[in-house]
């Protein structure tokens, strides 16, 4: 009778938590339900996000730098531009102004989703539209502000620094690619992983000496070489790769092959700018001495790629948007880029990452391609033997002549 009356009691008390459980559930549902119809504003701030732009443009110049990163001149052309050569115009609540500041304010400060919720006051929702349509109309000015230079002149970087002239008179410009943070799916992830395990992706840039891209292809998986990224464009009639006209050439790293159109350094020489400055500047050697003007004519795209770094930090840290966003996000970088080099003389990061020779933070990502490693590079061009020694003896051509009258 005992056992009987103990399991009776279990029953009993099961049933009593398995009502309390319904009931904690029914009053749930219950809550949910009244904040659905009586809901609680969020972004109550007295500063309202058009309040706050207005703020940012009409205060210390500096301020509105620090958060995104152009003076007021310039974003007031961007403004104008857009309103020409896209379709945006004011929304029902937002003015065009506001929402491309929004848009530069997430890729200038690596912002998130919620931390522009906060400091603009608008629903999530409303900050990924926004953030989506400007994205999309800034990358579509790409063929407008990335466009090849003038192959006939010879570039002012080169013809007034003995350095380079008449050396590398017939050069057009400098072929790197660099690597961007990435969030991949995990069923791909693989693909994504760079030299140093990291999710990025690979970007091509060719670059004049003004520091502008000039062409940009962004969306290669990093684990992609910039050698075959290259291959594939140059292959593609449609890739619109501005090629060098006959005799011109663009310079370009030891992971690619020295080819009609592509000066390499020399193989198995010391080769970068820090190499010479470590030993003090001292070149033993012509071929020492090629590849040290080469290093510090090419590394404009190193520069370029610093600043491009620099102003837009999304690059380094990218939040989590699709991949195809992904590849518009850089190109609008880059677009951006060329705009204000293109409309503010003074930018900051230009000056700073402007002077010949500046060698920008190294990116623990991007391949280290040094003209000392003995492999064999890639053939970019896909060209053969007599291609190779034509290209070769040009070369040899280049260094003999520029270490004549160094030696005297």
């Amino acid at each position: 009778m005992s056992t009987s009356r103990s399991v009776e009691q279990w029953d009993e008390e099961f049933e009593c938590l398995i009502d309390l459980t319904l009931g904690l559930m029914a009053l749930n549902e219950g809550q949910r339900y009244v904040n659905r119809i009586q809901r609680m504003p969020m972004h109550t701030s007295i500063r309202t996000g058009h309040q706050y732009m207005l703020e940012l443009i009409n205060d210390h110049p500096d301020r509105l730098f620090n958060k995104i990163r152009m003076y007021r001149p310039c974003f007031e052309m961007l403004i104008q531009v857009l309103r020409q050569q896209t379709a945006l115009q004011n929304s029902r609540f937002l003015t065009l102004e506001e929402q491309v500041m929004i848009f530069i304010y997430v890729i200038s400060q690596k912002a998130t989703n919620r931390m522009a919720m906060e400091d603009w006051q608008h629903s999530g929702s409303t900050i990924s539209i926004v953030f989506t349509r400007i994205c999309k109309a800034i990358a579509s000015l790409s063929p407008i502000f990335i466009k090849p230079p003038n192959f006939d002149d010879v570039p002012d970087e080169i013809r007034f620094n003995p350095k380079y002239y008449p050396y590398f008179q017939d050069c057009v410009g400098a072929i790197d690619g660099t690597h961007i943070a990435a969030h991949a799916p995990s069923n791909v992830a693989n693909n994504y992983r760079g030299r140093k395990s990291n999710v990025t992706t690979n970007m091509l840039a060719v670059c004049s000496f003004d520091m502008l891209f000039t062409y940009v292809v962004t969306g290669w998986e990093g684990a992609v070489h910039d050698s075959r990224v290259l291959t594939t464009q140059l292959e593609d009639p449609n890739s619109g790769f501005p090629h060098p006209p006959p005799g011109k050439y663009y310079l370009v790293d030891s992971g690619y092959s020295n080819k009609p159109g592509y000066l390499a350094p020399f193989r198995n020489v010391p080769y970068h700018l820090r190499d010479a400055r470590r030993r003090g500047g001292r070149i033993n050697g012509p071929t020492e001495l090629f590849n040290y003007r080469h290093a510090s004519l090419r590394n404009c795209i190193e520069r370029c790629f610093g600043v491009l770094k620099a102003r837009f930090p999304i690059l380094r840290f990218m939040t989590n948007f699709s991949l195809v966003r992904q590849r518009e996000i850089a190109m609008c970088c880059c677009v951006l880029h060329n705009f204000i080099k293109l409309h503010n003389m003074d930018d900051p990061l230009f000056q700073r990452f402007g002077v010949d020779g500046v060698m920008p933070p190294p990116d623990s990502d991007d391949e280290d391609n040094t003209a000392s490693s003995s492999g064999t590079a890639a053939n970019p061009h896909g060209y053969g033997g007599n291609d190779e020694n034509l290209a070769n003896s040009m070369r040899d051509h280049i260094m003999i002549q520029m270490y004549l009258p160094y030696n005297m």
